[in-house]
């Protein structure tokens, strides 16, 4: 049975307690049906806890609305549009594999439903067995889980489980018509996947390796020496692990095999790409390819349709050279398409798909499945390519040498758009891509994209119960201009900067070892990065965060210069002052009032790369004393206080001490220092002046609900049309978008659970 740790005895935390058990009775019940064994197992956490892993009633469902940007397109942009959309979101089915072992299987059991007949329907079917508040749970965490793509939240890499209890959810399941046309097929999908839906352990709350967490990046059995080991031979044999998976098996002798496989639909050996089996300080290694093989072919067929309807050569290019990537498992195909992609600037449809970021990996170094398409917003992009126009001006205000910038900034493409689909299980508001091909980003640039529709939907919600009356009036007002500036820094000059220092296989550096100094020794510079060696492999888990970090405080640095803010239509001084005041407040309450939402106390990791991030930055500012964080009500209130009159000053001379070092530790390939410097401003603390690991409760307490977003399809009309389709923002609203996102649900059903069955052995 439970045993109830200690908490704070006060009045508003027993109701809250009583509150949580009346809503949520399957703790309750759990008592009833089994053993304090199977409690244990399936909740080792205090009732309170629990909370933080359901996804509450009220969750918002926003619209992301397109429709005026999609009116402005040509006919054959809007089908170039619409296929490409399609193959993103026959791709996000990847990303539900690469949540969590159960996610496919839950896809198939919810996915079914949801097809088989709409959400009133069933809720009619199910209205006198269970109350409206458990319907509506089981639409939340269904909701929830279609938007996260499995059942590990996007942002912030938690597990959550249903706010209903398991008995109930099996009434719902049993009264719909998918249970009642399949019993055997229905009955044999929740049986298997019940357990793994509710349980909740310290080993299965977050991402990680064997002992941490969850991952299907490696088979259950692989630890961080393995991770490590793995790496090591990669880099030997000169291969980077963006669209690979790693499985080990143990032969009798005890000797470990390592299997890397590469994404492709083809399956089988091919020169080039895969390797035979190779011996390395004890273990074998090979290197096949052929996962989600049977996914990626509705991927390439659509992604080859929308190269009929391509604007120019440059985008067939792209699309056959990332067609030919998925076929294949050639990594270095995505690339040459993603260069081609990069200098297609301010196209009517912008689109993009692959692996793009490392975040979920616990390794650092394997890329989520992501794919969206939207549309140009050519008046708002024009702000935005100014600011590319003087970047190079602004990349001088940094606190770096000139030696420590790329030789040649390549001007990207910054645009403003109007988003129609972000498949995948998180959905930013800005982009700066391809993030993981450094030799891209330096030879052919980059592009930035400002997600306009999407970020205005994550301003909708007004709520800092952590700020004084006047900082919540100012925040409120200036949040969105001051973070519009933030994001353009941040994705331009702050992705964008600085130079990292390598040797070639022939010994060639890509510096002058003679004359570059290093500013934090005075000294040469005496690391760099080996042949084979990345940024990703090098920093490791650390990295994604680390670079984030280095990105935002940038933003910060470079938010004083008039000529920016200038760009961006603001002159009046007052309002300047204003807007660099909530810009930096944005920050410090994100990373003081918010961010240890996503830190792990069972394991002490963070699990988002962002959220690390802005609280490395908000301890930076505790430190000089420009931010004060108190516990103004004992167990439910923090204060935070940012000191205006410093910023300019101590603030401003902080961050950049600190962006140096960011940026010398990464340019040097110096990991094991940036490692020490960043493990000690990300670390929560437990005691002393701010004991953020206890105030973790209080951040939880006032916490709002992360917002879902209904997306729109597009269909075909009877006269051959693309026509844009879009949803109610509710929950019901938001399930039929998914029923009606595909056109052969019962097959990619019937692949899910054909994928769990093919892989589940590793995870067991």
């Amino acid at each position: 049975m439970f045993e109830f740790q200690t908490f704070r005895q006060t009045t508003t935390n027993i109701m809250l307690m009583l509150a949580f058990i009346k809503v949520n009775k399957r703790v309750i019940n759990s008592f009833k049906r089994v053993s304090s064994f199977t409690v244990r197992r399936r909740y080792s956490t205090r009732i309170m806890d629990l909370k933080e892993f359901i996804l509450e009633n009220d969750t918002p469902i926003v619209n992301l609305d397109c429709s005026q940007a999609f009116q402005k397109l040509t006919d054959k942009e809007r089908k170039y549009l619409h296929n490409y959309n399609k193959a993103s979101w026959y791709g996000s089915l990847i990303s539900f594999i690469q949540s969590s072992p159960e996610s496919p299987l839950i896809f198939s059991l919810l996915h079914g439903i949801f097809t088989s007949e709409t959400v009133e329907s069933l809720r009619t079917s199910s209205k006198d067995k269970i109350t409206e508040n458990e319907f509506a749970a089981f639409l939340v965490y269904c909701c929830g889980f279609f938007s996260n793509a499995g059942n590990y939240k996007g942002f912030g890499d938690n597990k959550f489980i249903p706010g209903i209890d398991e008995s109930k959810m099996e009434v719902i399941i049993k009264s719909s018509k998918f249970y009642t046309q399949n019993p055997l097929k229905a009955e044999s999908l929740w049986n298997e996947a019940k357990t793994s839906i509710f349980l909740l352990n310290d080993s299965n709350k977050s991402f990680g390796l064997k002992g941490q967490g969850i991952t299907t990046y490696f088979s259950g059995n692989c630890t961080k020496e393995d991770a490590s080991i793995v790496t090591e031979w990669m880099k030997m044999k000169k291969y980077e692990a963006y669209i690979s998976r790693t499985f080990k098996t143990v032969d009798e002798s005890g000797k470990s095999h390592f299997e890397i496989r590469l994404a492709s639909s083809e399956i089988g050996d091919k020169e080039g790409i895969t390797l035979a089996e190779d011996d390395f300080n004890g273990a074998a290694f090979k290197i096949t390819r052929g996962d989600y093989s049977e996914i990626l072919p509705f991927v390439i067929n659509y992604l080859n349709d929308a190269c009929n309807f391509a604007a120019n050569d440059g985008q067939k290019k792209m699309l056959e050279n990332i067609s030919k990537s998925f076929k294949e498992g050639d990594l270095s195909a995505h690339k040459e398409g993603s260069k081609f992609w990069v200098l297609d600037r301010v196209p009517a449809v912008e689109a993009y798909i692959g692996w793009m970021f490392t975040y979920k990996d616990p390794a650092g170094e394997r890329g989520e499945f992501f794919g969206w398409t939207s549309m140009i917003n050519r008046v708002l992009s024009e702000r935005f390519q100014n600011l590319v126009q003087e970047a190079e001006n602004f990349l001088n205000g940094l606190p770096w040498p000139a030696t420590f910038e790329k030789d040649k900034f390549s001007k990207p493409d910054f645009s403003y758009v109007d988003v129609l689909a972000f498949s995948g299980s998180s959905v930013p508001v800005g982009l700066s891509i391809p993030i993981t091909y450094e030799e891209l980003r330096h030879k052919e640039g980059f592009k930035n994209i400002t997600l306009g529709n999407v970020l205005k939907s994550r301003f909708g919600i007004d709520d800092y119960p952590f700020l004084s009356q006047e900082d919540s009036d100012l925040m409120i007002k200036y949040k969105e201009p001051a973070f519009e500036v933030q994001l353009g820094l941040h994705e331009l000059l702050g992705h964008g900067s600085g130079k990292l220092f390598s040797i070639d296989e022939n010994g060639k550096l890509n510096f002058d070892k003679e004359s570059v100094i290093n500013p934090l020794t005075n000294g040469p510079i005496t690391s760099w990065y080996e042949p084979g060696e990345t940024f990703d492999s090098k920093f490791k888990a650390m990295g994604s965060s680390y670079e984030e970090c280095r990105a935002e405080a940038v933003a910060l640095h470079l938010m004083f210069n008039r000529d920016v803010m200038k760009i961006f239509g603001h002159t009046d001084e007052t309002e300047i002052d204003n807007l660099i005041y909530v810009g930096w407040l944005l920050m410090a309450y994100a990373g003081a009032g918010r961010a240890v939402e996503m830190w792990n106390p069972a394991t002490k990791i963070w699990g988002q790369a962002h959220s690390r991030a802005r609280y490395a930055i908000t301890k930076i500012m505790i430190e000089c004393g420009l931010l004060e964080v108190t516990e103004s009500e004992p167990g439910k209130k923090l204060s935070i206080k940012l000191h205006r009159d410093k910023i300019e000053t101590v603030g401003r001379q902080a961050i950049s001490d600190f962006l140096l070092k960011l940026q010398v530790y990464k340019s040097t390939a110096d990991y094991e220092a940036a490692n020490n410097m960043y493990e000690k401003y990300s670390s929560v603390d437990e005691d002393g002046p701010h004991p953020f690991a206890k105030w973790r409760d209080i951040v939880l307490l006032n916490r709002k609900p992360r917002l879902i977003l209904t997306q729109s399809n597009t269909e075909i009309d009877a006269d051959g049309k693309v026509q844009l389709k879009t949803y109610d923002a509710n929950l019901d609203g938001f399930l039929q978008s998914w029923r009606e996102r595909f056109d052969n649900a019962e097959e990619l059903q019937e692949i899910m659970l054909n994928l769990y069955n093919k892989d589940k052995h590793y995870f067991i």
